[in-house]
C-alpha cells in the first residue's frame, strides 16, 4: 500500500468502531488514508479517534472553508486509488445506487474514478429486503466493489447475516484490489 492514497468513507452505524481498527491497519500497510465521515458516523465514532489513528485531518462537510479552496471533494476524489466504505449503511447503498450527492461522501462516489469498495453493515432483515438487494445489484452494474457482510449477532440482537466483516478481511481485500 505505500504510496498508496485509501479513502475511507464511514457511514452512521454502529460498526463503526470497527473502521478505527481498518484505518489503523491501512496505515500501518504505508498507505496515506483519509477519512470522511457522514453526520451520522460522527454519533458513533469521534473524529479525533480517526485524526490520530490515519495522521490525517479528518473530513466531515461538503462545504468546508478550509477545504473548498481546492473543491475538497474534488481533491479527494482525484488522489483516492481506492475508496473503501465501511460501514456501508442502507442509506449510503441506496443513495450511491441512484447517484445521489447530498453530502461530502456521496460526492466523493461521483466524482472518483478510482476502484470503490462498499463493505455493508445492517440489519439482517435491511439487507435482506428487496429494495436493499436491488441497490446492492445496482451498485455492481455501476461497477463498484460489494464486500457481502458476515453472519453471526448483530448489535439490536438479530443474529444473521449484516455484519461488518472484520478489519483484517476488508484490508486482504483492499489488497487483492490494488
Amino acid at each position: 500500500m505505500k504510496n498508496k492514497t485509501v479513502v475511507v468513507g464511514i457511514g452512521g452505524g454502529i460498526a463503526a468502531y470497527k473502521t478505527c481498527e481498518l484505518v489503523r491497519l491501512l496505515v500501518k500497510e504505508k498507505a496515506s488514508v483519509h477519512v470522511v465521515m457522514t453526520s451520522a458516523a460522527k454519533e458513533f465514532v469521534t473524529p479525533l479517534t480517526l485524526q490520530t489513528l490515519s495522521m490525517n485531518p479528518i473530513h466531515t462537510d461538503l462545504f468546508d472553508i478550509t477545504q473548498e479552496q481546492k473543491i475538497g471533494h474534488i481533491t479527494l476524489a482525484d488522489k483516492a486509488d481506492i475508496v473503501v466504505i465501511a460501514p456501508a449503511t442502507a442509506d449510503l447503498m441506496a443513495k450511491a445506487a441512484h447517484g445521489l450527492a447530498n453530502d461530502l461522501l456521496t460526492n466523493i462516489l461521483l466524482a472518483t474514478r478510482a476502484k470503490v469498495l462498499f463493505c455493508p453493515s445492517m440489519n439482517v432483515n435491511m439487507w435482506n429486503h428487496k429494495a436493499t438487494q436491488a441497490n446492492v445489484k445496482r451498485l455492481q452494474e455501476l461497477g463498484y466493489q460489494i464486500m457481502e457482510p458476515d453472519s453471526g449477532e448483530l448489535a439490536c440482537g438479530y443474529e444473521g447475516k449484516g455484519r461488518l466483516c472484520e478489519p483484517e478481511a476488508i484490508l486482504k481485500k483492499i489488497l487483492s484490489l490494488g
